[in-house]
């Protein structure tokens, strides 16, 4: 056995994470597990009575989580929230940026509202609020981890609307390798999950829209949120010291390759 000290572990403990988009879905999810593995969690999201459920869940659970409403429209916001964090909790170390909307539309369909609201809350918000967390832990020469949340659409379009989506979701893989390499010096390593269809509330609108679209998929089943566990972990680990720039995509043999 190699008596160098061991990266083989998960354990997140005196570790301060931040988790956006946390109301619903995966979010919800990836802040249990990171609260479970003893990380003190800062959980944001807009619905604050459905923060404060998680919150409750996880100190249920026996673990540590505080709620902080937010827009990811507003930049002003994002840098405030993770000035509070700091304040209440401490330097944010972990960050998973998972906020992020749909727009269900096709491209000649879509409004510039809309337009906007999406490329701001699935592409602006999250590099503003990459960038807010790392300015943080430059400043205190602190190593950090932040996992952005892509998906296989960044990859896979089928032409059948949400080309937007597609369009931000990449820019996310994009932002993900050239920010990895911009702060690699401050050991800030910057990685990214790329889901395939998982059970969400946004999946859910997806299936009343589209009907059951797994009966096409090899496996014909959504992926389950706690299917991700394990590769979340291992991105937030000491397990993954050398990884960064990297996306990793789970989708269950969903898409072609």
């Amino acid at each position: 056995m190699d008596k160098r000290q061991s990266h083989f572990t998960t354990d997140l403990s005196g570790q301060v994470a931040l988790v956006t988009g946390a109301t619903s879905g995966l979010g919800w999810n990836f802040a249990r597990v990171l609260a479970a593995c003893g990380a003190h969690v800062a959980v944001a999201g807009r619905r604050a009575d459905r923060l404060e459920e998680l919150c409750a869940a996880i100190a249920e659970d026996g673990g540590v989580a505080k709620a902080y409403p937010l827009d990811m429209m507003d930049a002003e916001a994002i840098a405030d929230t993770v000035e509070r964090i700091q304040a209440d909790m401490g330097l944010v170390q972990i960050l998973i940026n998972n906020a992020g909307i749909p727009d269900a539309a096709l491209a000649t369909k879509i409004s510039v509202d809309l337009i906007d609201q999406v490329i701001g809350v699935n592409l602006r918000g999250p590099f503003i609020m990459a960038r807010e967390v790392a300015k943080h832990l430059i400043a205190g020469k602190m190593a950090g981890r932040i996992v952005n949340i892509s998906s296989i659409a960044a990859y896979s379009y089928q032409g059948n609307g949400a080309a937007l989506y597609s369009v931000t979701k990449a820019g996310i893989a994009r932002m993900t390798e050239a920010l990895a390499v911009e702060w690699a010096k401050f050991h800030i390593n910057v990685n990214a999950i790329a889901p395939g269809a998982f059970a969400s509330e946004m999946m859910d609108g997806m299936l009343s829209r589209m009907g059951d679209i797994t009966k096409r998929f090899p496996r014909q089943r959504l992926g389950q949120p706690s299917q991700m566990d394990s590769t979340l972990l291992y991105l937030c680990a000491p397990a993954s010291e050398a990884v960064t720039g990297t996306i990793i995509k789970i989708d269950d043999g969903q898409s072609d390759r």
